[in-house]
């Protein structure tokens, strides 16, 4: 009984924090500035929809277009319902092979998110740690990595990622590369976008190495890998949230733009890139349908979450408040 009422009391008191939490969180300058703008919450709605859609895809998707057994040939070329010599199976058509457009573009926002979110995490772990490294300890260390992102800067990110695939695909045998495509494909939008954070993390660490905090730690003998951990890293931690979520956007059109160019996600897993690059031949034929859908998905996701990040970056700017 004891150890019940004790466990009750602690669920009690769990909800109590995070119903303070909320409340708090209400009375906030962040989220006062979210709820007084309709088109950033109408971005943030539309996000969410979207996310939701790829999570639950395999749940929720009327059809299940990634396996082959469920595809009827019979059913390709089908216009949207509201289309004469329609489906209304197919609200949004069907593709050449049959498979269902809405559903495509489901699972087509799963692997489209993931790569993305994926990219965005390893780029900003990368290009963190470098900036700090870089901005903390200075000399040598710091000229190399300025002078590495420098020479990327000056090349595309497109073309970075194109040149870490194409040198990743001639490495490996064609069966490891395969199986091992969709990781090339995140470390290769990686790699192209670890600058921005690095170049962020290294101008904050500048300015935050200098003050009282840091000099008072190192007086006392703490070692510099934990004064950067304990002190540093969280003050200069909030640009790199606001350049991750733009990030985000950029990640994802760098995929889509791969995918489009038959050198991204697998065939047999497609994203949003992969449904327009099959649309797209058949758009003069008379089936726009194939690529008009996805490509509004794609820019209607990349706006959203632009403008999020647009938001975020103004909100957590203390010279806007």
């Amino acid at each position: 009984m004891n150890s019940q009422h004790d466990l009750l009391e602690v669920n009690q008191g769990l909800i109590a924090r995070l119903i303070d939490s909320f409340k708090r969180a209400q009375d906030s300058d962040l989220y006062y500035s979210f709820r007084r703008s309709p088109v950033i919450v109408s971005a943030f709605i539309i996000t969410m929809i979207m996310f939701l859609a790829a999570f639950l895809a395999p749940w929720i998707a009327p059809h299940q277009t990634l396996d082959l057994k469920t595809l009827d040939l019979m059913n390709a070329y089908l216009p949207p319902a509201w289309e004469p010599n329609s489906d209304p199976n197919f609200l949004l058509g069907t593709d050449d092979q049959g498979r269902d457009i809405l559903s495509g573009m489901m699972f087509g926002l799963r692997i489209s998110l993931g790569v993305g979110f994926a990219s965005v995490i390893v780029s900003a772990i990368v290009g963190t740690l470098l900036g700090l490294l870089s901005g903390y300890l200075g000399g040598r260390l710091d000229s190399f990595i300025m002078r590495v992102a420098d020479v990327q800067l000056t090349f595309p990110a497109i073309l970075i990622a194109l040149l870490i695939d194409g040198i990743v695909g001639s490495l490996l045998p064609k069966a490891a590369y395969n199986e091992l495509k969709l990781y090339v494909l995140v470390l290769a939008i990686a790699a192209s976008q670890w600058v921005n954070f690095a170049r962020t993390v290294r101008g904050s660490t500048l300015v935050e190495k200098n003050k009282e905090y840091v000099q008072a730690a190192k007086v006392i003998g703490v070692h510099p890998f934990w004064i950067m951990v304990r002190h540093v890293l969280p003050n200069v931690i909030s640009p790199v949230l606001v350049i991750a979520t733009l990030s985000l956007a950029l990640a994802i059109l760098t995929e889509a733009t791969l995918s489009f160019l038959g050198v991204g996600v697998p065939p047999t897993s497609p994203s949003l890139g992969t449904l327009i690059r099959i649309g797209q031949q058949y758009l003069f034929s008379g089936e726009w349908w194939m690529t008009i859908f996805p490509s509004s998905a794609l820019v209607i996701l990349v706006l959203a979450v632009n403008l999020l990040g647009d938001w975020l970056r103004d909100a957590l700017n203390p010279k806007l408040r």
